[in-house]
């Protein structure tokens, strides 16, 4: 038999030990008892070896690429230490969870569908009153200029502190909405999110064009860039746990929902932390009295963070990358020719 055939047949071996990472990830080392821990064991040297094979006899590179991360993941499951350790965290942070973001494809589609959708309803929104008046209606319109009618400007700290409680609430709480439509099959992300960008990019588009645009861009510019795409974010999030119920790869639903849990959680943890961030420029800068340069700094840089930590930090790396232990879901092995 060659040894293209021979690791074909093992197969069946390499996602029964990927369920049972996927259990040991979840603190369920306990519940695999003697057996199960044994059975653990031995899949993963079988594993080992299989990587061996087919790191020698130079199967496709998908293949290795595929046993590394399992080896990987398995090394982790059998060794790991409960221990801070200040290096792992930073390489976790800067390294693993920004190269899982760039992989994730719900969070490709849901960047591209919000920020596609949002502009294309901001020129919309700019051209055609009739596009405005069916889809946010002329009293909500009158409404928001009347809301920016006067300037945002206050000097009162003690108000800045109590509207940051609020709005980490109000932010967290539209986040959340995103992120719960999501588990409806993922369609009802797909839907919620699409009708959040194309209101919100009608909204901006049609302030351009009145009077109260002053008042509306001192106080949105600054904190735009973190506020907006966490909401893409917390979609994405959502959209992959519901998605995970629809396509379970070969696993149970349950465990592919566990799965999809675990790698949802560095997308909505990236939420989390961005509307926090916005938050608190909403509070602090956006409506203070700082000049409008400085609110137009803070979302450039803003923007700029973002993309860095994005496709920048989580860009493709080396081969020798690939055998450090990572979370995402591994992807359906290549068939060894």
């Amino acid at each position: 038999m060659k040894v293209a055939e021979l690791l074909d047949t093992r197969r069946d071996n390499w996602r029964q030990l990927e369920q049972l990472c996927v259990q040991m990830e979840g603190r369920g080392r306990r519940r695999l008892g003697g057996a199960g821990t044994a059975r653990f064991a031995s899949l993963y040297r079988a594993a080992c070896a299989d990587l061996a094979l087919a790191d020698a006899y130079n199967l496709p590179a998908g293949t290795v690429a595929y046993l590394h991360r399992l080896v990987a993941r398995a090394h982790n499951q059998l060794y790991r230490s409960r221990r801070f350790d200040l290096a792992r965290w930073g390489h976790e942070l800067f390294h693993e969870v920004p190269r899982r973001l760039r992989q994730d494809a719900c969070l490709r589609a849901a960047l591209l569908i919000f920020w596609g959708l949002f502009f294309a309803a901001f020129l919309f929104g700019r051209q055609s009153p009739e596009f405005l008046n069916t889809l946010v209606g002329k009293e909500q319109l009158e409404g928001i200029r009347d809301m920016y009618s006067q300037s945002v400007a206050r000097e009162n700290a003690s108000v800045s502190g109590l509207m940051n409680g609020f709005y980490i609430q109000h932010n967290i709480g539209i986040a959340l909405e995103c992120f719960a439509w999501g588990l409806v099959f993922g369609i009802g992300g797909l839907v919620d999110l699409a009708f959040n960008a194309i209101q919100l990019g009608a909204i901006f588009g049609f302030m351009t064009t009145v009077p109260e645009w002053h008042n509306f861009s001192q106080f949105v510019t600054a904190h735009g860039p973190f506020e907006l795409t966490a909401i893409a974010l917390s979609a994405a999030a959502g959209m992959r746990l519901g998605f995970s119920i629809i396509d379970t790869g070969g696993l149970s639903r349950i465990a592919s929902l566990q799965q999809a849990g675990r790698e949802a959680m560095p997308t909505m943890g990236a939420a989390m932390v961005m509307l926090a961030m916005a938050a608190l420029i909403e509070a602090f800068l956006s409506p203070s009295a700082a000049p409008y340069a400085v609110k137009v700094s803070v979302a450039v840089v803003s923007a700029i963070l973002l993309f860095f930590y994005l496709f920048v930090l989580g860009r493709p790396r080396a081969q020798a990358d690939g055998a450090v232990a990572p979370l995402v879901m591994l992807q359906e092995p290549v068939r060894a020719t």
